[in-house]
């Protein structure tokens, strides 16, 4: 082997230590390990024996398959750890959905409805409904913007005969004083939960109550009434499952964008796991290439007629609120 080949292996292979060494850190840091003292301890005693023996071993030969031993014990030791559905719940997360079947008739329970007075002061409501498979006739989604065009939260919402509405929103399941951070997220810090909710709690809690508001654009899709039952379907059967055996969230791979993909693909082949996908807030322009959205209007005009905001503090508490918030909206009435 040359010097510069040896040169380029060396770094090639500090930088795959660097990262294993970081995460499994991370992994022990943020583990369900008892206090924070022994968590920091075993992360920090981790991180500084790795140093210590790539930098001053003598005998270098065995270091390498002595840190990948007690690198995959780590990592299977984190793969057990277990998720949770009792642990002490903010007010807005406490209650799981579900649905009762019969025939055609699925009744969702726990359709949260808060009644809001801010952001964090609200009533607690939820309520039963039942619908008819044979009367969806529509997909919607929502795209909730934040922080750039990047990143965005996805809302999908499934549209009945007779203006009745139902929305899922896939997110962390936080307890009471816990904050949300994007590096957590990769550690099992929060489970995950669909929420079954009403539109106007849903959507009105980020164009009304958050501060700063979150800017919501409402897509209405083309999806036929077989995929769109397929889709509620896969709903359905997915807060059933988490009910009795819950999972965790995970900010790349468990999350609002990347679980819809998955319920997708198992009815299409069409949609795939691209960037449009991780970047979230670039999933309307992946809807709209692959002709799930009004492809009459150029992507631009079809994203700046399907931003809600005003309407939607105009409409308030209305209880046609989802009828309402759709009218004029490109496809709206189709």
């Amino acid at each position: 082997m040359g010097k510069a080949a040896r040169v380029i292996t060396i770094f090639l292979s500090s930088v795959v230590m660097s990262g294993m060494t970081l995460w499994a850190s991370l992994a022990l840091y943020y583990s369900n390990l008892p206090g924070l003292a022994l968590r920091s301890a075993a992360a920090c005693f981790f991180t500084i024996t790795t140093l210590v023996c790539f930098l001053f071993l003598p005998r270098r030969g065995w270091t390498f398959p002595g840190f990948l031993v007690v690198f995959l014990l780590i990592v299977t030791w984190w793969i057990t750890i277990p998720a949770s559905n009792n642990r002490d719940w903010q007010d807005d997360v406490a209650v799981l959905p579900y649905a009762t079947i019969q025939d055609n008739l699925v009744t969702i329970h726990n359709i949260r409805n808060l009644n809001y007075r801010t952001e964090t002061d609200f009533d607690v409501h939820y309520y039963n409904k039942t619908f008819d498979l044979n009367t969806l006739d529509s997909v919607d989604f929502s795209a909730v913007y934040w922080m750039g065009d990047a990143i965005a939260h996805i809302i999908i919402s499934f549209g009945f005969q007779e203006a009745d509405y139902i929305a899922f929103s896939i997110e962390t399941r936080k307890e009471k004083g816990e904050g949300y951070s994007a590096i957590k997220g990769f550690f099992k810090q929060y489970e995950l939960i669909y929420i079954a909710g009403d539109e106007r709690d849903l959507i009105r809690v980020r164009t009304d109550y958050r501060n700063p508001q979150e800017d919501v654009y409402l897509y209405r899709t083309k999806v036929t009434r077989e995929r769109a039952q397929k889709l509620f379907m896969e709903y359905v059967r997915q807060i059933n499952t988490m009910k009795e055996k819950p999972v965790w969230y995970n900010t790349l791979t468990t999350n609002c964008t990347t679980n819809i993909v998955m319920h997708v693909k198992t009815f299409s082949d069409r949609i795939r796991y691209n960037w449009k996908v991780f970047l979230s807030g670039y999933m309307p322009l992946y809807a709209y290439e692959l002709g799930a959205l009004d492809t009459r209007l150029p992507f631009k005009e079809l994203r700046e007629r399907s931003y809600i905001n005003p309407k939607a503090r105009l409409i308030g508490n209305d209880p046609e609120f989802s009828r309402k918030i759709r009218e004029g909206l490109p496809l709206s009435g189709r």
